[in-house]
């Protein structure tokens, strides 16, 4: 997936969920929990930057805000679309077996019912 110059991997994927351009059950619950996988990393990279005392370097002030959010964004995205073992996979293998699907087979390998590995 291309990114745009604003939105990104996961804005893709969202696009297309949303306009039905994914098609089957299978790739559906993939995409939509690795787009839920990309929001939990982008609150992740929030709450972290919220650790960070302020000081130093002048403040960009409100552009630079906006800048690290959209970036926090774009690399939350970038991460979860690409990750083969994060929240997302084990999220998919859980509700794929819960919807009846048995053991569905990963881009890792067969699921063992375990989440997290």
């Amino acid at each position: 997936m291309n990114a745009g110059p604003v939105g990104g991997p996961g804005r893709d994927a969202l696009a297309a969920l949303r306009d039905g351009r994914i098609g089957g059950a299978e790739a559906r619950l993939r995409a939509a929990t690795r787009l839920l996988e990309g929001t939990f990393l982008q609150e992740l990279f929030k709450a972290m930057r919220e650790t960070v005392p302020d000081g130093g370097a002048p403040s960009g002030g409100a552009g630079e805000d906006i800048f690290t959010g959209m970036l926090d964004q774009h690399v939350a995205d970038a991460a979860a679309m690409r990750s083969q073992r994060g929240l997302g996979e084990a999220l998919y293998r859980r509700f794929a077996s819960a919807a009846g699907a048995g053991a569905p087979e990963t881009e890792a390998g067969p699921a063992s019912g375990k989440v997290g590995g």
